[in-house]
């Protein structure tokens, strides 16, 4: 599916959808040619929690929360910066 037709099917509410074909752009915009809806969720802060639990389940896939009161997809992509946890070096004693 794409945007249009995803609202057009799932008109004002929350969805958890999966990117199945994107692209980055120039300026970092997130551009979704193809996706899924994943489920339907009844409040944002219930998207909130579906998809944390699907993140971590499929951490691979992915995977965003939206209203689709938006006419577009705001979706940046930001590099991470910083050390992950389990990869820090521990101080010795």
């Amino acid at each position: 599916m794409e945007w249009l037709e995803v609202r057009q099917t799932y008109p004002e509410q929350w969805l958890i959808i999966e990117a199945l074909e994107a692209e980055t752009e120039a300026d970092s915009q997130r551009r979704l040619k193809r996706l899924a809806v994943v489920e339907r969720c009844a409040d944002g802060m219930v998207a909130l929690q579906s998809y944390r639990r699907l993140h971590q389940q499929f951490p691979g896939r992915e995977l965003y929360f939206v209203h689709t009161s938006r006419e577009k997809l705001d979706i940046r992509e930001q590099a991470w910066v910083g050390i992950r946890s389990g990869h820090a070096a521990l101080p010795q004693r």
